[in-house]
């Protein structure tokens, strides 16, 4: 029974930073066991990240798509180009769990792009239901809607105490993306 592969529901959630950070964490785990896994992106759009830039490295056992076009409050698309991206991004998760190829998947983002109205919680119960028994799927973002934690078999909330920002240092390379 400990070597039987549940496949999991996850979230992480909350203010604080670290959400996409602990989505990875798994997802090296999942790595060395010889899973094939994939990341599809609905906000984030930098092809400078380290998670993007090792993911060519890792190939084909790691895959990250970004189907997002940035985030919404920072760009010059519209929130109908956004949709679109972010539903282009739910209709290859569809097809990625449909496929079986995968042991993890990771919809980063998803829980914003749920905020903001780019896909629907019931687009993302019914992904949630479809997953293979033995898939992990991984869901990110803040804002998660009650049926989304009904579903998910583990919630983690990262809580904000301290951050740079608050001080005007920006992002940095290789912690923060």
């Amino acid at each position: 029974m400990a070597d039987e592969i549940m496949g999991l529901t996850v979230i992480y959630t909350g203010d604080g930073k670290g959400k996409s950070s602990a989505a990875f964490g798994a997802l090296f785990r999942s790595l060395g066991h010889g899973y094939h896994c994939k990341v599809i992106q609905f906000i984030k759009a930098r092809k400078d990240s380290g998670e993007y830039l090792l993911a060519k490295r890792l190939a084909p056992e790691l895959e990250i798509v970004q189907t997002g076009l940035g985030f919404t409050w920072k760009d010059d698309h519209s929130m109908e180009e956004h949709k679109a991206a972010a539903q282009e991004g739910l209709k290859m998760a569809s097809d990625d769990i449909a496929s079986g190829r995968y042991g993890l998947l990771i919809l980063d983002e998803i829980l914003y792009a749920i905020g903001k109205k780019l896909v629907s919680v019931a687009q993302v119960l019914e992904l949630i239901e479809k997953k293979p028994a033995r898939m992990h799927l991984i869901l990110t973002g803040r804002g998660v809607p009650r049926e989304l934690v009904d579903r998910a078999d583990l919630v983690t909330s990262m809580t904000e105490i301290k951050h740079p920002m608050k001080k005007g240092i920006p992002a940095q390379k290789g912690l923060d993306y």
